[in-house]
């Protein structure tokens, strides 16, 4: 009897078992039947190639520092929200009236967006002092010298309270929440002047001198500055040649003259008007004494000032800086942070003036290179202090905005050469010498009037952005006057009586 050899399979028995599914079971076999291709299940894990890893550890990287960064950010906040909350919750009366701080934001040389310095005290300083219940008031000024002529206009008007010379509105008198003068200057005091940025401070400074050093007179510079151009010929009328030669005697009858200023009902009303009287001189009014109406000796206790650092970087050269202050935002909320928990904790010290100091002989014109007609060389005066407040960002100022006087005079120059084309079209169709051609008629040309206000407009702009941009050009220092002195104050940081350095330390991290 033969025994069969169990060791040899037939081929039908191993096509059989080769074509018998898989068996899955746990989770595979659940995933089955999701509609996952059973390839998928099937895949084991490998490395990624090498781009997939420059990829990944790039992208991981950029989104590990910004996260990390916004963590702060919101940490260092609520660190000093936290510390400050608590003076919100002070009871106060029904009429009283919370702290209130002035910011005052000025326009950053070279940007168009005029309102950034704002931007900065909102996102950054804002925090704390909504925390603890301090209002504010933001005052911005959309061109450079703006704010300053804004600053010397209020205080101005203060003058004239304080003096007497004005009086309050009988309608704010009889409104429950009216104050004396005396409360309400106090009331000042208590809050404070923020001041946004190195242009922002030379704007303060130089409004805070004129404000008090000029008179007390309402002075209308529109006025004073259509006076001026009246009298500068460029609107005067053109002689007529054929008028003035001696050889023609006769004289054109009536029918034939061209229609004159006085007798033409179409013409500019702005011919008909008397030969413009003497330019007004800045002399005080008779209704206020010579002694009110002088500069004080001594300038009163003003509200202290809060001096935030800050710099707006623009141009292709900073782009830089800009990247990596994208992923280090947490810096400035450090610094507005602290900024304002000094305003908040109230904490202040005296204004430190400026000091004359020598120059250094490298800087000093010599005696071999000064003309003769100049008896007295210029001196270069440095100022430290307060007033050297963040003067190292005037280094980041574009080099083309030295050139601002200059690109004025030529566009000024190149508006003047223009405008007797447009003034002798106007003129002649106001009289009916010609008729208005096709182009004329769909697009009418600016009448004499029109152009008058117009050059009225320019000549202010011109002349607001030259003497604006010679407040805050990086060569010319802060403003002073030594009445300051013992009327400013500056916001420090807190003394804290326990536990301050450690909340410091804790912040900084």
């Amino acid at each position: 009897m033969s025994v069969p050899n169990t060791s040899d399979t037939s081929p039908s028995s191993t096509q059989a078992e080769l074509s018998k599914p898989k068996k899955f079971s746990g989770v595979r076999t659940a995933l089955k039947y999701t509609g996952i291709p059973a390839s998928w299940l099937d895949k084991r894990p490998k490395l990624p190639s090498r781009n997939w890893l420059i990829f990944l550890s790039v992208t991981s990287s950029i989104a590990g520092l910004y996260i990390y960064d916004r963590r702060e950010c919101k940490r260092i906040r609520q660190l000093y929200v936290d510390r400050v909350s608590h003076l919100a919750e002070q009871p106060v009366g029904a009429l009283d009236t919370p702290r209130r701080v002035t910011v005052y934001g000025a326009k950053w040389p070279g940007d168009e967006d005029y309102d950034q310095s704002i931007k900065y005290f909102r996102k950054y300083v804002k925090p704390i002092l909504v925390a603890a219940a301090v209002d504010y008031d933001m005052i911005t000024g959309k061109r450079h010298g703006e704010l300053a002529t804004r600053i010397a206009e209020q205080i101005r008007l203060r003058r004239r309270l304080d003096l007497g010379l004005d009086t309050p509105s009988e309608v704010s008198q009889t409104l429950p929440t009216y104050k004396p003068l005396a409360e309400l200057r106090k009331h000042e005091l208590e809050g404070g002047i923020v001041i946004v940025g190195r242009p922002t401070l030379k704007e303060f400074m130089a409004g805070l001198s004129k404000g008090w050093t000029n008179g007390l007179d309402k002075i209308d510079h529109d006025e004073i500055l259509a006076k001026e151009l009246e009298t500068d010929g460029h609107f005067d009328e053109p002689e007529d040649p054929e008028n003035t030669d001696d050889n023609i005697t006769t004289i054109p009858s009536e029918k034939t003259t061209l229609p004159s200023a006085s007798n033409s009902p179409v013409y500019s009303p702005l011919q008909l008007r008397p030969p413009p009287p003497s330019p007004r001189t800045n002399t005080p009014s008779p209704t206020i004494p010579a002694s009110l109406n002088a500069a004080p000796t001594v300038i009163p206790p003003l509200p202290p000032l809060l001096l935030v650092s800050f710099t707006n970087y623009i141009g292709f050269s900073q782009i830089p800086i800009m990247i990596w202050e994208f992923f280090n935002q947490r810096f400035k909320v450090q610094s507005g942070a602290e900024a304002g928990y000094k305003l908040v904790m109230n904490q202040t010290r005296a204004f430190i003036p400026p000091s004359t100091l020598n120059p250094s002989s490298e800087f000093e014109p010599s005696s071999a290179s000064m003309p003769p007609s100049d008896p007295t060389p210029p001196t270069l005066e440095i100022q430290d202090g307060d007033c050297a407040f963040d003067r190292h960002v005037e280094s980041y100022y574009k080099n083309s905005l030295n050139s601002i006087p200059a690109d004025t005079e030529k566009v000024r120059r190149k508006y003047y050469e223009a405008l007797p084309a447009k003034l002798a079209t106007a003129r002649a169709l106001a009289r009916g010498t010609r008729e208005p051609t096709k182009e004329e008629l769909e697009y009418p040309p600016p009448t004499e009037v029109e152009l008058t206000a117009e050059r009225m407009k320019k000549e202010a702009r011109w002349r607001s952005d030259v003497a604006g941009w010679e407040i805050v050009r990086p060569a010319q220092g802060v403003v002073w006057d030594e009445r300051f002195e013992e009327a400013l104050s500056v916001f420090t940081d807190p003394v804290e009586e326990s536990g301050g350095s450690e909340f410091m330390d804790t912040a900084s991290k």
